[in-house]
């Protein structure tokens, strides 16, 4: 006889619907910070497809910050270059991305090519470094709110309890759905596509194979998945009536119609799927206490490959919020800059995927993510005057580089804020440890919680002056000198 699931009602502080790539990295965020957080998912594995392949820099950033690049690294590579098939032969090299050298300021240049399937392996192995895990199996049907929490029932085993929750369930969101949150989007192609991961020993790793229409067929292309023996299948039907047969032997009609290799060259589908390419935005990300992040709060274009990107930079957001509210530094307020800064950037990732797909613009430096920001943010204060529109501003990107033995972005590592000095009179008031008394009053700059202090000499990049980093590596305040940060560091919750 089975044992009974247990009926008792899970107590948590944050429940996180999905464990893909949005929900796997608030989860890690959440755990390095102390926070409880339960993840759900309504299947019983994780997803086992290469769908979202393309990491682009700025997500590497992160992933730095959450301790997994490492192993992303050895998992993947990079993009490698395209090559142009037609009658059987190789007809040049196609430049599919516009790459720049890595710089001291950007370390990380290009796409890195990874299967989503392992990018999710890498992110569990490291929620369970930090004693978190998933909950397979376990599909929402039912969502209530109240003035202090959310309560969750499932098909099977008991209901939770979460102070707050997250739908990182994908574009289909079970909660979205409950919350009666709408989608306002377009089609950017009718025509669907089918997306397979399979094994063809007889063609070169060496490129990523593209094959143009011909005749009455779509575009082809076969991209090597780096660390497997897969390659990732993108076959487009013209006809928007056509009805994609997801068999094995169906897929390998399909690569033997458009290419010079024979069906049975085909020696294995691992995983297929399709799809209808759309663009579609969440009218709003946050109802009380429930938040929409990745694919259930925006759908893109794979074009340029700004989905699991995007999605993922929400959970970083939204992770270091949550936490200071939950561990009671500020109030609920500061969850609500999650939507102000997010919506408009998922918005902008979406009309760029759009014009991506449909050949108006290159993939290039606006698809790596580097120069997204908040400059128009609540939480962006810059008290400095006259600054040149590419001077660094508070809500940029806090840039790399390594001045006076320090390196910056192991300063910035890990869940603080970092007060950074640059080419100034470091103040000598801020505290190294945490465990310092509560200020007296909040001009006391040597009690600020959770903030870190670094000093480098003058350094291009950030030009001189005071600068407060958030936990997300983006400036929250800038200044020439100290005056004014006491304000800010209360109004976040850190005086």
């Amino acid at each position: 006889m089975s044992k009974a699931m247990p009926t008792t009602p899970t107590t948590t502080d944050v429940l996180i619907v999905g464990a893909g790539p949005t929900g796997l990295a608030l989860a890690i965020d959440l755990a390095r910070r102390g926070v409880g957080a339960l993840v759900v998912e309504r299947t019983t594995a994780l997803f086992p497809g290469s769908r979202g392949k393309g990491m682009q820099p700025r997500t590497r950033e992160v992933l730095d910050d959450l301790g997994v690049l490492d192993a992303v690294r050895a998992a993947g590579g990079p993009a490698p270059v395209g090559m142009v098939w037609s009658d059987g032969s190789r007809q040049g090299e196609h430049r599919m991305f516009d790459v720049s050298e890595p710089t001291e300021a950007e370390p990380h240049q290009g796409p890195w090519l990874i299967p989503q399937w392992r990018t999710q392996e890498i992110l569990l192995a490291r929620l369970r470094e930090l004693r978190g895990d998933v909950a397979f199996g376990r599909e929402l049907t039912g969502l209530a709110q109240n003035p202090d929490g959310v309560t969750a029932s499932f098909t099977t085993g008991p209901e939770v309890h979460a102070r707050y929750a997250v739908a990182a369930d994908g574009g289909r969101s079970t909660v979205r759905r409950l919350l009666g949150i709408g989608m306002t989007g377009e089609t950017v192609d009718p025509s669907p596509t089918l997306v397979a991961d399979i094994r063809v020993p007889a063609l070169d790793r060496d490129n990523w194979h593209l094959f143009p229409p011909a005749g009455q067929h779509g575009f082809m292309a076969l991209c090597p998945l780096p660390g497997t023996e897969d390659f990732q299948l993108t076959a487009n039907f013209p006809d928007p009536d056509t009805v994609v047969d997801l068999s094995p032997d169906a897929i390998r009609k399909v690569v033997a119609a458009r290419s010079h290799l024979a069906p049975e060259d085909v020696t294995e589908v691992r995983w297929a799927s399709d799809f209808r390419p759309r663009a579609a935005l969440a009218d709003r990300f946050r109802e009380g206490r429930v938040f929409l992040a990745g694919d259930a709060a925006h759908v893109h274009s794979p074009a340029g490959g700004q989905g699991l990107n995007t999605s993922v930079q929400d959970a970083y957001n939204l992770g270091w919020k949550l936490g200071a509210v939950l561990s009671g530094d500020t109030d609920d307020a500061l969850l609500d800059t999650y939507e102000e800064e997010r919506r408009p950037v998922a918005a902008a990732m979406l009309g760029l995927s759009t014009r991506v797909h449909r050949g108006e613009e290159r993939r290039g430096r606006a698809t790596q993510q580097l120069g997204l920001g908040y400059r128009d943010s609540s939480l962006s204060v810059d008290t400095r005057e006259n600054l040149p529109p590419d001077a660094l501003h508070a809500g940029d990107r806090a840039p790399d580089g390594r001045r006076g033995g320090v390196r910056l972005f192991d300063a910035f590592r890990g869940p603080h804020w970092t007060l950074l000095t640059v080419g100034t009179e470091a103040p000598t008031a801020i505290p190294t440890r945490p465990s310092l008394p509560e200020p007296s009053e909040p001009s006391d700059l040597r009690r600020l919680k959770n903030v870190r202090p670094a000093h480098i000499p003058p350094y291009e990049a950030y030009g001189t002056g005071v600068f407060l980093i958030r936990p997300d590596g983006y400036v929250g305040w800038a200044g020439d000198s100290p005056a004014g940060l006491a304000a800010y560091a209360t109004a976040v919750g850190l005086a």
